[in-house]
C-alpha cells in the first residue's frame, strides 16, 4: 500500500466498522476501497498516531458509529489531524454525514482530558455520498477554530480546510528553491497564484516590491491576510477567486507583475490559467508541481513562450514515489 501522508503534519484516516465490530481507522489500499486499519504507522508522525488512536477509542466509547458507504448512514466518515511542528500542538476534525451526533458533546470533553496537546477540535459536515472527503460547513467544538505554524520568521493561523505544505521540516527546503528561482529584486512585484494561506507570497515577500496573491477558497484568504498582519508583511494584498480572473482585472488597472509563481493542485494548471499566462506572460515565472505527469502536460502548454532553464526535485514525501518540483522558467525571445 502507497503511503500518500508519509511525514505530513496533516493526515486524513477514514474510519468503519471492522467484521468483529470495532472501529478501525486507516488509509484505503491502493486502487481500491479496501480499508487498512492502522494501529501503528511507521512514516507518520507519532503524535499523530496517538492522536487518531485515541479518537478512534472515545468513538466506540461513546458508541459514536462509523459511516457506512453502502447504507449511507452512520456518523463519522473521517478523522483529520494536523499536527504543529512549530507549537507541537494538533488539530482534529471529524467529518461526519450530518450535524447531529449523539454523545458527541462527551466525546470532546473526554478528548480535551486525555490530550491537553489538542488544542483545536473541529466537525465538518459532509452528507453527500462520494469520493470528496470535505464538506462545505465546519464547526468549531471545543478549543480555537485555528492551529498556528511558523516557517522561517513567518507565521502562519491555519483554518481547519485550509491548504498547507505537509511536510513543514521540508517546506522551508522547498521554498527555499523558490525563492532561489524566483531572484526577486527590490523594485519587483510578484503573484501567488494559488496562494492558499499565503505561504509562498509570505515567505519570499521581503525580497519584492509587492506581493498579491488569489484563491478561490473565502477561509484561505482570510487566513492569509491574517497572516500577513501577524507577520509584519506589508506590502501584500490577497483576494477571493481564480487566478485567470484577477490577473487581467489587475492588468487593465495597470498592474503588471513581474513574476508569477504557481503552486496548483495535483491536478495541475487551470486552461484557462494557462491561456491567461500566454496572453500576458511575466518576465520571472516559477511553476512548483507536486505531480509529475501533470506538470509534463502542462510544460507542452507553457513552451509556446517560455523555455525550461532548470527543474530542481525535492523530496518532500520520503519513503515514497511522491516528488515536489521547482520549474524555473525563461521567456523565450520574441
Amino acid at each position: 500500500m502507497e503511503n500518500p501522508y508519509a511525514y505530513r503534519n496533516k493526515a486524513q484516516f477514514q474510519v468503519r466498522r471492522a467484521k468483529d465490530g470495532h472501529l478501525m481507522a486507516g488509509l484505503y489500499r491502493s486502487n481500491s476501497h479496501f480499508l487498512v486499519d492502522l494501529p501503528t504507522f511507521s512514516t507518520q508522525k507519532p503524535l499523530t498516531m496517538k492522536i487518531m488512536r485515541t479518537v478512534l477509542k472515545l468513538l466506540e466509547k461513546w458508541q459514536i458509529s462509523a459511516y457506512n458507504e453502502k447504507t449511507n448512514r452512520g456518523d463519522v466518515k473521517t478523522i483529520v489531524v494536523r499536527e504543529s511542528q512549530a507549537k507541537k500542538e494538533a488539530q482534529v476534525v471529524l467529518i461526519t454525514r450530518s450535524q447531529r451526533v449523539n454523545n458527541l458533546s462527551a466525546f470532546v470533553g473526554d478528548l480535551q482530558v486525555a490530550l491537553p496537546e489538542v488544542v483545536s477540535i473541529m466537525q465538518n459536515i459532509n452528507p453527500e455520498k462520494t469520493s470528496l472527503i470535505w464538506g462545505a460547513e465546519t464547526l468549531r467544538l471545543a478549543g480555537s477554530e485555528y492551529l498556528e505554524e511558523t516557517l522561517g520568521d513567518v507565521h502562519f493561523r491555519l483554518s481547519a480546510r485550509a491548504f498547507f505544505q505537509l511536510n513543514p521540516s521540508q517546506t522551508e527546503v522547498l521554498y527555499d528553491q523558490v525563492k532561489l528561482a524566483l531572484d526577486l529584486q527590490a523594485d519587483e512585484s510578484l503573484v501567488d497564484a494559488y496562494c492558499g494561506v499565503g505561504t509562498i507570497g509570505l515567505y519570499v515577500s521581503k525580497e519584492a516590491k509587492e506581493v498579491r496573491g488569489m484563491d478561490i477558497t473565502p477561509e484561505a484568504i482570510v487566513d492569509a491576510r491574517y497572516n500577513a498582519q501577524i507577520s509584519g508583511r506589508t506590502n501584500v494584498t490577497y483576494e477571493v477567486g481564480p487566478a485567470e480572473e484577477w490577473l487581467p482585472k489587475w492588468s487593465r488597472e495597470g498592474f503588471h507583475p513581474d513574476a508569477l509563481v504557481v503552486d496548483p493542485p495535483r491536478l495541475g494548471l487551470d486552461d484557462k490559467l494557462i491561456a491567461t499566462i500566454l496572453a500576458n506572460p511575466p518576465k520571472k515565472f516559477v511553476y512548483v508541481s507536486c505531480n509529475p505527469s501533470t506538470l509534463a502536460r502542462d510544460l507542452v502548454k507553457l513552451s509556446q513562450v517560455y523555455e525550461v532553464e532548470y527543474i530542481q526535485s525535492v523530496d518532500m514525501f520520503p519513503q515514497t514515489a511522491r516528488c515536489e518540483a521547482v520549474v524555473k522558467f525563461r521567456r523565450r525571445k520574441k
